[in-house]
């Protein structure tokens, strides 16, 4: 762990860079999320520390998430029974990613983060035909009800430690488990985020090791582009989104195996 935050250099047009990235991560995790493979490499590109960059970007992204709700409001009213069933997997989930992130080495489980993004991507391209096998099995299942929390507990828990993906991944998980439209899926892992990455930056901004300015900036282009994000994802047709989301997790894991 880096014992004080290395601060960016913050100019103008660095600045302007951050609030462009910004905007784009805020689509990007409108639509299904991966925005965090936009701003965490590009800190990184500044020159700003690994540790500061991943804590920064998430404190950055988290307005998104809040332009996200405001888009998807009208399906989210629908989904309140969801969130408070999964409430306490999301919190424990993300509190502990959090901690881990901040007290162990991050070498061995950053190498399998891009199998994980990969494989989550690869259940969403293949939701409809894993549907359809299981279409007699009821959604209100013991089955279906355990994968569901235990999905979004692990699925937090990788939230909270690093996050990039993890909106795929739980467009995966709800997919499976839950009947509901394309829409609602998205509404509620808008809500899911915004509590497992609250907690997180919550926990960050009480260590430290945050670079103020520049997740003021990335926070300014992230609550635009949450919104927009959101509002298209919204208007697309279901095949569309769906084509969208796969080709961000496919870019997110080649991302992740190149870094």
């Amino acid at each position: 762990m880096e014992p004080t935050v290395a601060t960016l250099a913050l100019t103008v047009p660095k600045a302007l860079i951050l609030i462009g990235v910004g905007v784009a991560a805020g689509v990007f995790n409108g639509v299904a999320g991966g925005g965090t493979l936009l701003t965490f490499p590009t800190l990184l590109a500044l020159g700003v520390p690994a540790l500061t960059a991943n804590v920064t970007s998430a404190v950055g992204v988290l307005p998104s998430y809040l332009g996200g709700i405001a888009g998807f409001r009208v399906e989210i009213a629908g989904q309140r029974s969801a969130i408070r069933r999964l409430l306490p997997a999301s919190l424990l989930g993300g509190a502990l990613g959090a901690v881990a992130l901040l007290t162990t080495p991050a070498s061995s489980f950053r190498e399998i983060v891009p199998w994980l993004v990969a494989f989550a991507t690869l259940l969403f391209a293949l939701q409809p035909l894993l549907l359809h096998a299981l279409r007699h099995v009821a959604h209100d299942h013991p089955t279906r009800r355990l994968f569901l929390q235990a999905g979004t507990g692990l699925t937090a828990l990788y939230g909270g430690y690093f996050g990039a993906g993890m909106g795929i991944m739980l467009l995966a998980v709800f997919g499976l488990a839950l009947a509901a439209t394309m829409a609602e899926l998205g509404g509620l892992r808008s809500v899911i985020s915004i509590l497992v990455n609250g907690l997180a930056a919550a926990i960050f901004i009480f260590v430290g090791h945050i670079d103020w300015a520049a997740a003021a900036c990335i926070a300014t282009g992230t609550l635009l582009g949450g919104w927009a994000g959101a509002s298209a994802a919204r208007r697309l047709p279901v095949p569309a989104l769906r084509a969208v989301v796969v080709i961000i997790g496919t870019a997110t894991t080649i991302t992740l195996l190149v870094r």
